[in-house]
């Protein structure tokens, strides 16, 4: 075997040792960013789910509480912030403002005996709540799956591939800023 046949396999192994991780961390991010956006659309999903439920609900209950106006008018903002979202966290506040709203709709509908037991309300009713669990599902997979991104994207040496080819951090799912609120209902209120 030549010197030069030598020289061409160490370099050729060389460029293997180093390519190999590169190629592998790479395709690992991108593994990883994919579950990411697939946990985010998930999140669409059930929030849309739980968006079109709201006309329904909001409805079945017009006919019951019409003096509530403030209210729906709530619903109604904050179905078209969390509509014209265009970031996860714009989406989170949005998500959070119309689940509090939801929150107080729930809350005013004690006032009315006969709407609670009015089958389509108990059916809307259920169906949100299964609405509210998916979504929750959804968030906390979100989470994960940023967390994971976010961890591989920083260790080294993948974090010298993420610079590299542009892999940024993925912002989690967080409640905004009052989300912990307890709505306030006065039941006095004429």
């Amino acid at each position: 075997m030549s010197n030069g046949l030598k020289i061409a396999l160490i370099v050729l192994a060389v460029i293997l040792v180093i390519a190999i991780p590169i190629v592998g961390s790479y395709n690992s991010l991108v593994n990883l960013e994919q579950t990411v956006n697939k946990a985010e659309s998930n999140i669409d999903t059930q929030l849309q789910r739980r968006s079109d439920l709201i006309p329904n609900l909001v409805n079945t209950v017009k006919g019951y509480a019409s003096q509530e106006k403030d209210i729906f008018t709530d619903i109604a903002n904050a179905r078209s912030k969390l509509a014209g979202a265009t970031s996860v966290t714009e989406q989170a506040d949005a998500d959070s403002q119309l689940s509090n709203a939801l929150s107080r709709l729930l809350v005013v509908v004690e006032r009315y005996p006969d709407l609670k037991s009015n089958q389509n309300f108990r059916d809307l009713s259920v169906q949100l709540e299964g609405t509210e669990n998916r979504i929750a599902v959804a968030r906390q997979d979100y989470n994960t799956a940023v967390t994971n991104y976010n961890a591989k994207r920083r260790r080294f040496p993948t974090t010298i591939i993420s610079s590299l080819f542009g892999f940024q951090e993925k912002p989690l799912y967080k409640a905004s800023a009052g989300a912990t609120d307890v709505p306030s209902v006065d039941f006095n209120q004429q």
